[in-house]
């Protein structure tokens, strides 16, 4: 029980030190505006006390002087709210981002990971397409299997491969690249093509949230096309 309550005095007083090290950093940006006020408060008076008496500083020199007193306080005082508010929506973000974590996800990228017969992969089709063509290839290069998807509309398109080869024989587990053409009025065209994997983390950023992908890497919230 005694240690119970050492443990318990002991977090409350590791807690305390943070909230007042918190404090401490609201307080220092606070002075830094008021230290800037008083410097510029302190310039203009001293200016004023030692004007020359023949020529003495007229009212639109001080209006302006305290003009521009008030823009730099005003400046000051946006961009301290506007990164507590960009802090705030990175926070939300990554919460958000949070319940991402196990599901699958679409990214892009140009390999499949085949696995006792089921490889999954995706394309994203700009426009509709009379025929769509998937061409997979081994790590060597070697061409494995063509896949015919026939017509297509424009969006996002998830595709599964058996891991049958166009001899009809199994191909082995393992990472397998793939490329996509369209074909709309005989026009033929490459189409970007999309790799399958679990979001495995969120890892927050000073630019926003990232996902980090299995066997894909790690990718930007914006970068997913799909989630499964």
């Amino acid at each position: 029980m005694i240690k119970s309550t050492q443990d318990a005095n002991s977090l409350a007083k590791t807690i305390d030190a943070l909230n007042a090290a918190n404090s401490s950093m609201g307080k220092k940006s606070v002075s830094a505006v008021s230290e800037t006020q008083d410097r510029f408060l302190k310039l203009l008076i001293t200016q004023m006390k030692n004007q020359d008496p023949l020529n003495p500083m007229d009212n639109a020199q001080v209006t302006s002087q305290m003009a521009q007193l008030s823009t730099v306080s005003g400046i000051d005082k946006l961009n301290t709210t506007l990164k507590a508010l960009s802090d705030s929506m990175m926070t939300a973000q990554s919460l958000s981002a949070s319940g991402m974590i196990g599901r699958g996800v679409l990214v892009p990228g140009s390999t499949m990971s085949l696995i006792d017969g089921q490889a999954v992969g995706g394309i994203e089709l700009s426009l509709p397409a009379d025929s769509v063509t998937v061409k997979v290839q081994d790590a060597a290069g070697a061409h494995i299997r063509t896949l015919q998807l026939g017509a297509q509309k424009a969006g996002i398109l998830p595709l599964a491969w058996d891991g049958t080869t166009d001899q009809g024989t199994a191909a082995a587990n393992g990472i397998y690249k793939f490329t996509a053409e369209a074909n709309l009025s005989g026009n033929k065209s490459a189409i970007p093509t999309l790799t399958f994997g679990m979001v495995n983390a969120v890892i927050p950023g000073t630019k926003g949230a990232a996902l980090d992908v299995s066997q894909a890497g790690r990718f930007d919230l914006s970068e997913v096309r799909q989630v499964m």
